[in-house]
């Protein structure tokens, strides 16, 4: 179709006097090296404009399973919402350092998940979503994900997707047949480890590194000791030190399991009977039941002693939305139909892939597999004994003790003042962060 210079000529003098959206223009008409489309044309040119895609990062999760549901997801956002694309990415190896990386850059991804730290949230790497909650969505979370996952200084950053914990795992039969009740404080669970090595079984395995990760911030809880309190660094004390030299204590028992297969977060070492007792996650359940049957129990870390606590970890995953995101609207909304609107998906990914505890009450209280047995144990100690580090836990003071500690059982350093020069350096970082 043709169009004479007058008309043109309206049609522009239209367009100056009354700006239109992109749909808009395009409905009315495109001109294009002289010739005006109209029609379909013009509306298939306008959906193409309209159209954006959210690029969502996920850290490789180990479950069989997760990463089809992950795309799946994504699938189905795209067919509510045909004008967003989701792309999931899934990031094999180091994710802490592809993520920071990443996030730096103007081509790092819209949605992704972590864990809250103020860095990120100074950064602008992490959005405000305070608009994405209502009062009733934001009170079907528990409390503690709300206060140290999700939100920082009252604002919201995160939605909690995954809550994972840490237990004991102990077999029932060997325990018994030594005459051995589950260790409730430290000093037991090192005469426990003892009386438990036997030829090739160790009594414990709490990881390849002696326990630097698995226990670094959990042995301090349990001697009822803080990292941070107030925003200042709050661990220089006592029960840290007698913490950390129970942790060396344990090292040097005999009773350890060294050099497994795989770490502290795989149960091989437990199911292939090399030891008597393991720390490892919740996420391990099944297997253990597998390998095991009913021959397992679970408990805890236990208090250090009798003036400290039993603990464990408050983990998992929290998605944030990229503050930078060129399509931010469009990447919280992605962000509120994925774990907000629909429940039923936080129990489909904790439960049908892996095994963990939807962030979501309504979820985990109506999640049949966690209603009974070791897995109703589970539950109640992430309840009563989880702790997690706050959103001013910098992961450059997570380095700073992990050296610590390593040097400790390594190296056989000083225990005090081990823990006073990374309290000093700690709060180095700290003030800088919160600076």
């Amino acid at each position: 179709m043709s169009t004479d210079r007058s008309t043109t000529s309206r049609i522009v003098r239209r367009w100056a006097a009354a700006p239109l959206t992109r749909r808009q223009f395009a409905k009315s008409v495109m001109v294009s090296a002289g010739v005006v489309l109209t029609g379909q044309a013009a509306l298939r040119a306008a959906a193409a404009q309209d159209k954006i895609t959210i690029n969502q990062w996920y850290h490789q999760y180990g479950e069989e399973g997760t990463q089809e549901a992950a795309q799946r997801y994504a699938e189905e956002y795209t067919k509510v919402n045909p004008n967003v694309q989701v792309k999931m990415t899934w990031v094999p190896g180091d994710y802490a350092a592809k993520l920071r990386a990443a996030l730096l850059t103007a081509e790092g991804p819209d949605v992704f998940e972590d864990a809250i730290n103020i860095s990120m949230v100074k950064a602008g790497q992490a959005a405000p979503i305070d608009d994405i909650f209502t009062p009733e969505t934001k009170a079907d979370f528990q409390p503690r994900n709300i206060e140290q996952a999700m939100s920082y200084n009252g604002t919201m950053y995160g939605v909690k997707m995954v809550d994972d914990t840490g237990l004991l795992y102990y077999r029932k039969s060997l325990l018994e047949g030594a005459g051995i009740q589950p260790p409730k404080t430290m000093d037991e669970v090192i005469a426990a480890a003892k009386a438990l090595s036997s030829g090739r079984v160790k009594g414990i395995f709490v990881g390849n590194d002696g326990g630097v990760a698995a226990l670094r911030d959990i042995s301090v809880w349990s001697a009822g000791s803080e990292f941070i309190a107030n925003n200042e660094i709050a661990f220089n004390n006592e029960r840290t030190v007698a913490a950390w030299t129970k942790v060396r204590e344990l090292n040097q028992s005999g009773a350890l399991l060294t050099g497994a297969p795989t770490d502290w977060w795989d149960p091989s070492a437990f199911t292939q009977n090399l030891v008597a007792m393991q720390w490892t996650g919740l996420w391990a359940m099944p297997a253990i039941k597998e390998a095991l049957g009913d021959d397992f129990g679970v408990v805890p870390w236990p208090a250090l002693d009798a003036s400290g606590t039993p603990a464990t970890f408050w983990g998992g995953w929290t998605q944030f939305v990229n503050g930078k995101s060129p399509n931010l609207d469009a990447a919280k909304q992605f962000v509120k139909w994925l774990w907000i609107d629909n429940v039923e998906l936080q129990r489909d990914w904790n439960l049908s892939y892996g095994f963990h505890v939807p962030p979501r009450i309504s979820a985990a209280a109506a999640a049949e597999p966690l209603q009974s047995g070791p897995a109703k144990e589970a539950v109640d100690i992430l309840y009563n004994n989880g702790r997690a580090q706050p959103p001013t836990f910098v992961p450059s003071i997570a380095t700073i003790l992990d050296t610590s500690l390593s040097n400790i059982l390594k190296q056989n350093a000083d225990p005090t003042q081990e823990v006073a020069a990374a309290a000093q350096r700690a709060q180095e970082e700290l003030t800088r962060a919160l600076a």
